[in-house]
């Protein structure tokens, strides 16, 4: 198939998953900035709080909760259902292949929920308090700040057999990629956008070890600087396995800070992970790889994106959940 014919599939993709998603949401109750203006006025400044304490003790855990709240939404939508434990009657998403070894931080959101909890009790729940939090993090190491709209109830259930198929894998090509974020409603660009967050955040070498070894090297063209850097992953990620969980930071450049170095690390053909580096080296890329370099030359530009896009994300939502829904007493079970 040519890449021409690759294109128009995609665009009639995103017109069918676009027409699906507006026919879900439509009868859906609207999320709103004032939802718990009556009910619990402080909620924002409680989870504020409590992120400013997480990301002073350590900066990586804005990483780990803008994580989390992407794999939430990717699943059921931005239920909360990643949040839940393993019972006798569920099965949850924490301990999937691609789930497992990846998703820390829920200790903060329990903290952030027992805070809420404290002050206005059964009224916030865990999806909205992921939400939140996810945005705040993104503000406390340096990035954009967006409105978020509230409103989400939390999931009784958990979307295990989804999560494989619905998230992007760290070796995956890039039409694939495209194709799950089509399905989630998000565009091209958004898809480009949101994978900024890598700026900030840690890959493990069961995620780059095939890259390092593999076209790395075609594509950083290796000069000095970058045959420096792959002699040091190399060091970390041995060939023959045995160090799956040893981790390096995907922004070698600002690991800690949140901006638009992680699409210059790009430009040069040193992105850590294959799924992130195809956004400008695949033959396919034509659109992503003008958006790459848009963004590493216009940081003002990535971050409105980047906020527009976050916003859109957070706005999927399961429509189980305005049935069924709940507002969990503890993010990590649901009510009895």
């Amino acid at each position: 198939m040519s890449i021409l014919s690759w294109s128009c599939s995609l665009q009639l993709m995103f017109v069918l998953f676009s027409i699906l998603s507006f026919s879900l949401q439509a009868s859906e109750p609207p999320l709103t900035l004032n939802y718990y203006e009556s009910n619990c006025p402080n909620v924002l400044e409680i989870v504020r709080k409590e992120m400013e304490c997480a990301v002073l003790s350590d900066p990586r855990n804005a990483a780990l909760i803008l994580r989390l709240h992407f794999h939430d939404c990717f699943v059921q939508g931005c239920d909360g259902s990643v949040l839940l434990d393993d019972t006798i009657t569920l099965q949850g998403e924490k301990k999937a292949s691609i789930n497992k070894h990846a998703l820390k931080g829920f200790r903060i959101i329990d903290r952030i929920k027992n805070k809420l909890e404290s002050e206005c009790p059964g009224t916030v729940s865990c999806a909205d308090i992921l939400t939140v939090a996810a945005r705040d993090a993104v503000i406390l190491v340096g990035g954009p700040y967006w409105d978020v709209p509230l409103g989400r109830k939390d999931s009784k259930t958990a979307g295990y057999a989804l999560t494989d198929l619905n998230l992007p894998s760290s070796d995956e090509g890039l039409l694939s990629i495209i194709s799950k974020f089509l399905y989630q409603g998000l565009s091209v660009t958004d898809m480009v956008a949101l994978s900024g967050a890598h700026t900030i955040g840690m890959g493990r070498c069961v995620n780059f070890r095939e890259r390092i070894y593999g076209d790395f090297e075609s594509t950083s063209g290796l000069d000095p600087m970058s045959k420096t850097y792959l002699t040091n992953l190399r060091s970390i990620c041995p060939p023959a396995g045995g160090e799956d969980d040893k981790e390096t930071a995907m922004d070698y450049v600002s690991p800690n800070f949140f901006d638009n170095s992680f699409f210059h690390i790009l430009l040069k053909g040193e992105g850590l992970l294959n799924s992130d580096q195809e956004l400008y080296s695949s033959v396919l890329g034509t659109e992503t790889k003008k958006l790459v370099q848009k963004y590493a030359e216009n940081a003002v530009a990535f971050f409105e994106q980047f906020s527009e896009s976050m916003v859109k994300m957070g706005n999927i939502t399961n429509p189980e959940t305005y049935v069924g829904g709940e507002v969990r007493k503890n993010c990590r079970f649901v009510n009895t």
